[in-house]
């Protein structure tokens, strides 16, 4: 199968090795990139040969977030079959934003994090806003030593990304500093706080994950199965859905309030200059 934005590798028989492929766009995640993804991951998942999935980005950064720039597909469950369970996307108003951000950022990344077989997320250069999403919705991550991730996301008026872990991947304090300051956190940073779990040299990550890779593929694929889903249901009955579900409504109604005091879902004043409109510039 291929693909228009990312590279689907087969290094060796038991590893699928996706490679996220806009580097122009720095891997920013537009619709295009989404689905692909979730199909490739689904192949992998659907290939009994396969054992551990690696996601990684070509270019001088993993990703730089969601794409915000307008694009030629990018109406959600209209451009794309979708795969999720909500509908309404042609709705007007909440209704169809909530739709659409259900659909491409809390369902779409919840079925990425519940894969039945191990990922690895293999991260260097940034990884923002939308590509912590994707990070954390792997098993693993191993990061170069130049990594730096950052959720900038309260500068434009909203509480965060829409998977809303960092109270779990952070801790909450240092979660809570992170997003009011919306600084960055270095790789070693990361490591520290538990949400990484190896640093390495940059010229050497790519080593390091595949021979990560090649240890847990020697493991029995059923075991592999269960004890990512003994781990992650453990997770749940702490109560993680509940508090990515209630965060996502709070994250709706700051598009709401923003909509009323900006007339638009986001505050401009944060936006890059890249993304913001002339009349927006005031």
């Amino acid at each position: 199968m291929k693909f228009e934005t990312i590279v689907v590798e087969r290094p060796e028989s038991r590893i699928a090795r996706i490679v996220m492929n806009r580097p122009e766009a720095r891997n920013a995640q537009n619709l295009q990139m989404t689905y692909d993804l979730n199909a490739a991951f689904d192949q992998a998942v659907q290939d009994d040969a396969v054992k551990v999935i690696i996601l990684a980005g070509n270019g001088p950064h993993f990703s730089s977030g969601h794409d915000l720039r307008p694009g030629g597909k990018n109406n959600a469950g209209i451009d794309f079959p979708p795969v999720g369970n909500w509908g309404g996307f042609a709705e007007p108003n909440a209704h169809g934003r909530f739709a659409r951000e259900q659909e491409i950022y809390l369902q779409i990344t919840r079925r990425w994090r519940n894969l039945a077989k191990p990922t690895i997320a293999e991260v260097h250069g940034k990884c923002i806003a939308g590509g912590l999403m994707l990070a954390w919705a792997c098993d693993l991550i191993v990061a170069s030593h130049d990594a730096e991730f950052c959720d900038p996301v309260v500068t434009m008026g909203v509480c965060g990304v829409e998977w809303f872990v960092h109270p779990w991947e952070l801790g909450p304090r240092k979660a809570k500093e992170l997003l009011f300051t919306a600084d960055v956190w270095s790789a070693d940073e990361a490591h520290r706080l538990g949400m990484v779990n190896h640093v390495v040299p940059r010229d050497e990550l790519s080593s390091f994950v595949m021979k990560l890779a090649e240890r847990i593929a020697a493991k029995p694929s059923f075991a592999l199965k269960l004890t990512k889903e003994a781990v992650n249901r453990s997770i749940d009955v702490m109560g993680q859905p509940a508090a990515i579900e209630q965060a996502f409504a709070l994250h709706q109604l700051c598009h709401a309030h923003n909509l009323q005091q900006f007339g638009m879902i986001v505050d401009p004043s944060g936006l890059h200059p890249s993304v913001r409109k002339p009349a927006q510039t005031k």
